[in-house]
């Protein structure tokens, strides 16, 4: 396992110890749903449906299909303010 690979485990077991991984996930929901990423996903989930149709699609496939278009939709400042609360919950935390 790579330095980082550890690094990463630590702050997840941390994160999730201490109750802030669920907290940002519900931030991150709330975010989402604010900004409208909720709705352009389920809109280009339909429109996946559509074009493919509905037997021809598993849930399989539509993760593979919507998961990249899902992650550049994600606003910036989304991103940025959920590292600012991860990065401020590491520090204060910090062993």
């Amino acid at each position: 396992m790579s330095k980082e690979s550890r690094m990463r485990a630590t702050v997840n077991q941390k994160l999730t110890e201490m109750g802030e991984r669920e907290r940002l996930k519900e931030l991150l929901r709330a975010k989402l749903t604010e900004c409208g990423w909720k709705d352009q996903m389920k809109a280009h989930c339909k429109e996946v449906i559509k074009d493919k149709g509905l037997e021809h699609v598993t849930v399989e496939d539509l993760v593979v299909e919507i998961t990249p278009k899902g992650r550049a939709l994600v606003p910036d400042s989304v991103k940025k303010e959920l590292l600012h609360r991860i990065r401020a919950f590491l520090a204060q935390h910090a062993t």
